[in-house]
C-alpha cells in the first residue's frame, strides 16, 4: 500500500486541500448534468455519488485527523448517507494509507528519546492496519506479540481548524441552523480532543476491561504503560477477524447469534452499571476470534452519562412513558427537546415526531428477546429519518433538539442497531445485563 510521507499540518495547508476538492465536485456536478441528458437520472446520479465519494475520500485519507474521523463517522450513517459514501468512507475504520517508515521513526523519537528497534526485540516497520486517527504496528518483546499504535503528526493540533471546515457542510447535513449550535460543536470537537490524547485512551481502556472482564465471551487486550505516551499505545496482540469481515463471510447462525448477545451484553452494561460508554461501535473497533469471541479494541471515545440526563433518556424506552403524554413530554423537556418557549405548533409536531421515532426505535426493548434478523424494523427506522430529514416543518422549525449529551448516545444505540442488523442476529436476550450485575457483585463480594 502507498505511504503517506507527510501529512498537512497548517490551517492553510489543509483548507488548500479541501478547496481543490470541492473544485472536482464541481466538475463532478457538470459531468452529471451531461450524463442525465443522455442516460436515466437514476445512473446517472449513482455515477456522481461514486465519484463525489472517490474525490472527497481521496482528499480526507491525505489529511488524516478529525476530517477523516468525521468520515468514519458518517459512513455509519446509512440511512442518511447515499450508498457510494458509506462504502467509500467505511475504509477509514481500518483501510487507510499508513505514514511512511521516516514518520513513524520520527514519532518514536519524539515520544521515547528512542527508536522501535531499541525499546522492542522486533518492531515492523510497515503498518497492518491503519484508520483515521493512526496506525497499528506488530512488534515482539520477551517472546509476546505487541500491536504498536501511532498517532498521525499533528492531528490534535489540527481538530479546531478541521471542524471549522466541515462546519458549514455538517450544519446543512443535519439541518442544524446557527442558533444555539454551538454547543453541540463543542460536544464533538470535547470528545475528537480526547480522542487524540493516547494518556486519556491508555486509562480508560484499562478501566473498561477490569469492569467487563467477567462478560461471556467477551476479551480485551493486556496494555503496556512502560511502552506508551502521548500519541503511542502498546497492547497485546490480539487475532481475529475484523467484525464488518466476520459478517462478510459467517455462514453459522449460531455463531452470529453469540456474536450479537456479547455486543449487546457490552454496550447493556456500560451503559446501566457503568454510566460510561465505548460511543465508537463501529466494526473496525471490534475483532471476532476462531471461538466467535468478541474482542473490543479502542477506547478513545468514552461517553459518560450524567444522572440528570440518563434518567429520562432511559425513561422514554418505557411504553408506559411513551403513551402517557404528560410523562412523556414531561421527559422530553427534561432532554431539552421540547423547550418552555416552542409555540403550540411546535410543541404539536415535535412532540408527535419523537413519539412516531421513539414508538418505533424501542421496540427491542419491549419483550426479553429481540430477532434483529428481521430487517422490518431497520427499515422503519430509515424511513422515518428519511422522511424527517426531508420536512419542510423541520427545516423551517427550530431544530436544535435535545441536550449535548444525545448526540453521541445516539450515536451509540444506532451504531449498535446497524452491526445487529449486520449481524441478523435472532433471539438476543434484551436484560440479560441485568444478571451479568448480580454476577459481577457476587465475585466482588
Amino acid at each position: 500500500m502507498k505511504t503517506s510521507k507527510k501529512i498537512p499540518i497548517s490551517k492553510l495547508q489543509r483548507t488548500s486541500k479541501l478547496v481543490k476538492t470541492g473544485a472536482k465536485v464541481g466538475v463532478n456536478y457538470l459531468k452529471y448534468y451531461g450524463d442525465k441528458m443522455v442516460n436515466s437520472e437514476e445512473k446517472a446520479k449513482e455515477r456522481l455519488d461514486e465519484n463525489n465519494a472517490n474525490d472527497i475520500y481521496d482528499s480526507l485519507k491525505t489529511l488524516k485527523g478529525s476530517a477523516l474521523k468525521m468520515a468514519q463517522m458518517m459512513s455509519m450513517e446509512k440511512n442518511i448517507m447515499p450508498k457510494a459514501f458509506v462504502e467509500k468512507f467505511s475504509l477509514s475504520q481500518f483501510s487507510v494509507p499508513p505514514l511512511s517508515a521516516p514518520l513513524v521513526l520520527k514519532t518514536f523519537r519524539k515520544s521515547f528519546g528512542k527508536y522501535p528497534n531499541q525499546l522492542f526485540d522486533k518492531f515492523g516497520n510497515e503498518a497492518i492496519n491503519a484508520a483515521s486517527i493512526g496506525q497499528v504496528h506488530q512488534a515482539e518483546k520477551n517472546g509476546k506479540t505487541l500491536a504498536v499504535k501511532i498517532q498521525y503528526p499533528g492531528v490534535a493540533e489540527s481538530i479546531q481548524s478541521d471542524l471549522a471546515i466541515v462546519k458549514p457542510v455538517a450544519m446543512k447535513m443535519f439541518n442544524i441552523k446557527g442558533e444555539h449550535s454551538e454547543k453541540y460543536f463543542k460536544e464533538v470537537e470535547n470528545k475528537l480532543v480526547e480522542e487524540t490524547d493516547y494518556v486519556l485512551e491508555l486509562k480508560q481502556s484499562q478501566e473498561v476491561a477490569s469492569s467487563c472482564q467477567h462478560i461471556p465471551n467477551l476479551r480485551f487486550p493486556k496494555y503496556y504503560p512502560e511502552y506508551s505516551s502521548s500519541d503511542i499505545i502498546t497492547m497485546d496482540w490480539m487475532n481475529g477477524k475484523h467484525l464488518s469481515e466476520f459478517i462478510k463471510s459467517n455462514t453459522d447462525q449460531k455463531a452470529s447469534n453469540k456474536v450479537g448477545q456479547t455486543l449487546w451484553d457490552f454496550y447493556m452494561y456500560q451503559l446501566h452499571e457503568l454510566r460510561k460508554v465505548h460511543a465508537d461501535p463501529h466494526p473496525g473497533n471490534f475483532l471476532v476470534s476462531d471461538k466467535n469471541e468478541v474482542i473490543a479494541l479502542d477506547f478513545g471515545c468514552m461517553k459518560e452519562i450524567p444522572n440528570e440526563f440518563y434518567t429520562p433518556y432511559f425513561e422514554l424506552f418505557k411504553a408506559d412513558v411513551i403513551n402517557n403524554e404528560k410523562s412523556f413530554r414531561k421527559n422530553l423537556l427534561a432532554l431539552e427537546v421540547l423547550k418552555t418557549e416552542d409555540s403550540e405548533e411546535e410543541l404539536e409536531f415535535f412532540t408527535k415526531m419523537f413519539y412516531e421515532v421513539l414508538e418505533c426505535f424501542t421496540q427491542p426493548f419491549q419483550s426479553e428477546t429481540f430477532d434483529f434478523s428481521d430487517q422490518s424494523l431497520f427499515e422503519r427506522i430509515s424511513a422515518l429519518g428519511e422522511h424527517y430529514m426531508k420536512s419542510s416543518n423541520v427545516r423551517k422549525m427550530n431544530a436544535n433538539r435535545g441536550s449535548r449529551h444525545i448526540i453521541y448516545l445516539n450515536r451509540t444505540f444506532f451504531g449498535l442497531f446497524s452491526l445487529m442488523f449486520e449481524l441478523k442476529a435472532e433471539n438476543i436476550g434484551i436484560n440479560n445485563y441485568t444478571s451479568l450485575q448480580k454476577k459481577n457483585r457476587s465475585r466482588v463480594a
